[in-house]
């Protein structure tokens, strides 16, 4: 069974994450040869003050950059 984990800022809808959910499963299936119930997804909602990158916390950071 593959387990994907997708780490990513808090603020995404229920309906974009469900789009996410969907397209790595299609992914799976069609690169992996997965069937589609055997994979799990874990999305990890991580507050942006929790995120750093290049020695800084992603809080002051506008979200996409």
């Amino acid at each position: 069974m593959p387990l994907i984990t997708v780490h990513m800022y808090p603020g995404r809808t229920p309906a974009q994450k469900e789009a996410v959910v969907r397209g790595i499963t299609e992914v799976m299936v069609r690169e992996a040869n997965a069937k589609p119930e055997s994979v799990e997804i874990l999305i990890m909602e991580v507050p942006r003050e929790h995120w750093a990158m290049a020695g800084k916390l992603q809080t002051a950071t506008p979200v996409g950059g």
